[in-house]
């Protein structure tokens, strides 16, 4: 038994070393710098918004829980409460080539003016490499980084994992809770909460 124990160990350092696993964002820790390409061709580097809370949306117009929130107009009455203060807000397109939600820079641009959303910016990542550094999961999925480049916030954007229009109305929503918590000085406090929607199709 034990020399099983001290092989699967080894295997799974070994894997580790190889960077096969992939370390996880933790809550807590400096969130994972990147630097992305938005749909107008500008390279946004994480690190240039310190000293900024940052707010990142994984998204996909083709996914019908993303459909709820941008039909209802909560995510973009989300989008404009955050920067409407001074916080950077970057949509993240991580749909692969082919894929569901995949598209072109005038496309995203076109999606949107066509929602009247009000994102700082929005990062095509067909590659994924943004997506799988911060290990997200569906669509949408949302992070909170604070002006020291922390990580503070990460899951679904509210508790309702419905398509269902009406319960945006009732759901409590965690990003803005967490938004108004960090904008009053005090600890977020529920820091992770499960995502819901749509996997992000790499």
């Amino acid at each position: 038994m034990q020399r099983l124990q001290l092989y699967v160990t080894t295997i799974l350092c070994s894997l580790a070393f190889a960077g096969i696993i992939e370390a996880v964002p933790k809550i807590g820790q400096p969130a994972p710098d990147f630097t992305a390409v938005d749909s107008d061709g500008v390279a946004h580097a994480l690190g240039d918004y310190r000293g900024k809370m940052v707010i990142l949306e994984w998204t996909n117009h083709q996914c019908p829980f993303v459909g709820k929130h941008y039909g209802t107009g909560n995510m973009q009455a989300l989008q404009q409460h955050a920067t409407d203060t001074d916080v950077t807000w970057l949509s993240v397109i991580s749909s692969a080539p082919g894929e569901q939600g995949y598209v072109s820079d005038a496309e995203a641009n076109a999606l949107t003016a066509k929602h009247n959303a009000s994102p700082t910016a929005v990062l095509l990542d067909p590659q994924g490499v943004v997506g799988r550094l911060y290990d997200a999961r569906t669509t949408p999925h949302m992070y909170i980084i604070d002006a020291a480049g922390t990580l503070v916030y990460m899951g679904g954007i509210d508790d309702k994992p419905s398509t269902q229009y009406a319960d945006v109305k009732t759901a409590t929503n965690y990003v803005r809770v967490a938004l108004d918590e960090i904008r009053s000085g005090k600890p977020v406090s529920m820091p992770v909460t499960r995502p819901y929607g749509c996997s992000v199709k790499y």
